[in-house]
């Protein structure tokens, strides 16, 4: 009986880990955001048009999104450039759960993921000293996207407003960028 038992339990734990690494399981909602965006936009900071790319890292078990907006100047503010860095990680049974964000403003915002019919949420935790945070990316089309970045004050964290929010053309499919 021990003979016959041991390569079914062997077989078992080979295609359970198997299938736990497995890069590409896990992605699938992500699929229309991976690779080169163009766009442009307005909000409060002003106007301005930048890119983005969203790709996998590190065998595929993690996505790293980066990101460049130059903003124009305005009548009270001089042109500047915004650069963030994005990483999208699964948890344990390999879905796409949280993110993490950095920028060049020292902001640092931990993300909840969630997932409609042609749209991904991205939203932080409730803080009582600091304001709440949405980023939906919205599939509009083949090729167009619209992004809005919302916040939300520290007394009413479920209502949010449009701080920022503008469409993207897709300008290279992942397999054209390089690696």
């Amino acid at each position: 009986m021990k003979k016959l038992l041991f390569p079914i339990v062997l077989s078992l734990l080979l295609t359970n880990l198997i299938v736990a690494q497995n890069p590409e399981k896990g992605w699938e909602k992500w699929q229309y955001l991976m690779g080169e965006w163009k766009g442009e936009g307005s909000g409060q900071p002003g106007s301005g048009a930048g890119m983005f790319t969203l790709k996998p890292k590190l065998g595929g078990s993690i996505l790293e999104r980066k990101g460049r907006t130059e903003i124009n100047a305005t009548a009270s503010q001089p042109a500047s450039v915004h650069e963030d860095v994005m990483i999208i990680y699964k948890n344990r049974e390999g879905s796409p759960v949280r993110s993490i964000y950095f920028d060049n403003e020292n902001h640092v915002i931990n993300y909840d993921i969630t997932y409609s019919e042609n749209k991904i949420i991205l939203t932080s935790e409730p803080n009582p000293a600091a304001p709440r945070f949405r980023l939906i990316y919205e599939m509009l089309e083949n090729r167009l996207m619209n992004t809005r970045f919302e916040m939300a004050m520290p007394n009413a964290p479920e209502i949010f407003k449009t701080y920022i929010e503008g469409k993207s053309i897709k300008v290279k499919e992942l397999a054209e960028m390089p690696k």
